[in-house]
């Protein structure tokens, strides 16, 4: 690692072949706290390249618990966290809200690094048992439509800097890497990141894969469509920029969406939103995501429809009958 971090040093980037044995190295325990850190931190202060980006995925992959679930029709919805926004579990919810309208879905999801509740609190929080097997992940998408990968049970890697990463308490390239590794490996992704440059990374790696998929950036800075500002969409067919009204049929403001400031008030947000019982705009919000992510599938005539599908999913109870059903599950 001393060899590494010198050649870091000197402002040059690792090759996706050197990346990928960084990483794998890494998992298997052959750096201590403080290499990974120092080697962290060198991406804290400058743009991680593509190459690399690349490398580390493939090393995540490779080392990752493959996981058939019997079907790749499935969507996952997911930020990059890091936004620093603090705002309540839009992603988490909308999956429920997918579900709820028919979609299959495998959420992928971490403890927050740099925030208060990330998917895995939330869920831990509301009673569920993180598993492993593709047994019970299977039965619970075909009694709940809907399965919750914990990614630290899937990848070592990650487990192995978890703790470093809860200590630094801001986002790290590990942010970038969550939504690309989803063990399920599902057709369809929405994916949310926090700012443009990664916008354009997460496009470049994704159109190889042959894969439906969409990039959302608010562009105020949150990593989902919050409707506090303009959102840039991008997939495979090209990129758009769309209003709050466009997505949401209104304007919110950032306190509206606000998460709390313990995982505790995030998992009572999270229980009124599902129960019908959210604000207006905090509706609205989760709306948005579950149609952007609906309508990635192509199963829906345009965005208008996937929005009228997400609405009666969350109107009609469906969403929170997946959510009870998954949690009576445990």
């Amino acid at each position: 690692m001393k060899k590494i971090l010198q050649y870091l040093f000197e402002y040059k980037s690792l090759s996706r072949e050197k990346a990928f044995d960084v990483l794998v190295n890494m998992a298997n325990g052959q750096y201590n706290d403080s290499e990974i850190t120092a080697f962290i931190t060198v991406y804290l202060m400058r743009s991680i390249t593509i190459d690399e980006l690349s490398g580390f995925r493939d090393a995540l992959l490779h080392l990752c618990v493959k996981t058939d679930l019997g079907t790749n029709d499935l969507v996952d919805i997911v930020g990059t966290g890091g936004d620093g926004k603090n705002s309540f579990n839009i992603s988490t919810l909308a999956c429920f809200v997918v579900a709820g309208a028919g979609q299959k879905v495998a959420k992928h999801g971490n403890y927050g690094a740099s925030t208060i509740s990330g998917a895995s609190n939330v869920m831990e929080a509301l009673g569920y048992r993180f598993k492993q097997t593709a047994d019970l992940l299977k039965r619970e998408i075909d009694e709940a439509g809907i399965c919750f990968m914990h990614a630290p049970l899937f990848h070592p890697a990650l487990k192995a800097v978890g703790p470093i990463r809860k200590k630094l308490g801001v986002r790290t390239f590990f942010n970038m890497l969550g939504p690309m590794v989803n063990p399920a490996n599902p057709d369809y992704q929405l994916v949310g990141v926090y700012n443009l440059e990664m916008a354009r990374i997460y496009n470049y790696l994704l159109q190889p894969t042959g894969k439906s998929f969409t990039i959302i950036h608010s562009l105020d800075g949150y990593d989902e469509i919050s409707l506090t500002s303009d959102t840039k969409v991008i997939t495979k067919q090209g990129e758009a920029v769309y209003s709050p009204i466009d997505l949401g049929k209104k304007i919110v403001l950032p306190e509206a969406i606000y998460g709390g400031n313990t995982v505790e008030e995030s998992a009572a947000i999270f229980l009124r939103v599902l129960k019908g019982e959210g604000s207006w705009s905090q509706n609205a919000v989760v709306l948005a995501n579950a149609a952007m992510a609906l309508n990635s599938t192509g199963k829906f005539a345009n965005y208008d429809a996937a929005y009228q599908a997400a609405v009666y999913s969350l109107e009609s109870g469906a969403a929170y009958k997946s959510f009870t059903n998954l949690i009576q599950m445990q």
